[in-house]
């Protein structure tokens, strides 16, 4: 991964639904082992123009 990331693109996740949907890096769910059906909070916070988030892994079945 760069410094700077990587980069991933927005699609509709249905056509019946307004929402988005993006990939999420392979090289970021190898390096924290998540594994599907894994859940993923997201925290959004604002500071100086930037927008920052914070994508915390919830793992299921006790995988930690």
């Amino acid at each position: 991964m760069s410094e700077k990331g990587e980069i991933t693109v927005l699609t509709h996740a249905s056509t019946k639904s307004n929402s988005l949907r993006t990939t999420f890096p392979i090289s970021i769910a190898r390096q924290f082992e998540l594994k599907e059906g894994d859940q993923l909070r997201w925290i959004l916070k604002a500071e100086n123009n930037d927008l920052i988030i914070i994508v915390e892994p919830i793992k299921v079945n006790n995988r930690e």
